[in-house]
């Protein structure tokens, strides 16, 4: 996922979406995905349909994960057969990928690690009705054609099972104008798992936003002492995913 740095064309389901307002655009993903702000407090999510996850399966767990943290509430979404949109209201906040945050990599870190952990205690793991454990992430792969290595297929012990995001990279942290976290956004594959399935991938992105040296930082906010083998696990999942 990446910042929009040149003007790019408004697809006619967006500008239809938007009615009036003006459009800003937020994020283009590798997929052809875009994000556009509207300046009556909107976002709107467009993009090619998409195997792994889909916008109804993130309005779904939206719509669930709202009664108890700091989520987009779902206004519309629907699909043509070729792309899906949602509509969600804005939160406060910018993510933690915005030009200020990059440029002052430690307050980001530390509000992305202190988010998650704040994201993971809010979420009822009894009341979660979907999985994203090893074998599910691993049946996910299969129905994309995707064969994930025989050493992957076993995870580590679980630590202490949680309501994962699912996609916990850097930028789908919001960070407020004082430096703490906001919200997050991007919820397609939200699902119970062992919390170091987010911890390892939020820690891994750091590198990816802000340059090497900060994985531990993340940890550190988050609130343990990094577990060495279940970051290299599930940072592996991730990338054969």
């Amino acid at each position: 996922m990446s910042i929009p740095v040149d003007d790019i064309a408004v697809p006619d389901r967006v500008r239809a979406l938007a009615g009036p307002a003006r459009l800003e655009p937020a994020w283009r993903n590798e997929l052809g995905g875009l994000t556009f702000r509207t300046d009556d407090g909107r976002y709107i999510k467009w993009g090619p349909l998409d195997l792994e996850t889909s916008m109804a399966d993130e309005a779904e767990r939206l719509a669930w994960a709202v009664r108890w943290a700091r989520v987009p509430e779902v206004i519309a979404h629907g699909s043509d057969g070729a792309h899906e949109w949602m509509v969600t209201r804005a939160l406060p906040g910018r993510s933690a990928v915005a030009p200020r945050w990059l440029a002052d990599p430690a307050t980001a870190v530390r509000a992305v690690g202190e988010g998650l952990r704040a994201l993971h205690e809010a979420l009822p793991v009894a009341e979660c009705p979907w999985s994203w454990q090893v074998p599910d992430r691993v049946s996910n792969a299969a129905r994309r054609g995707i064969r994930v290595p025989d050493a992957l297929q076993a995870a580590p012990p679980v630590d202490r099972l949680v309501v994962c995001h699912g996609d916990a990279c850097c930028p789908n942290t919001l960070v407020d104008d004082a430096g703490r976290w906001a919200g997050h956004v991007d919820f397609g594959a939200l699902g119970v798992a062992d919390r170091w399935a987010d911890i390892a991938v939020a820690a891994m992105s750091t590198e990816w936003n802000y340059g090497p040296g900060w994985e531990d930082a993340l940890v550190e906010a988050y609130g343990v002492a990094p577990d060495r083998e279940r970051m290299a696990y599930y940072r592996d999942l991730w990338n054969a995913t």
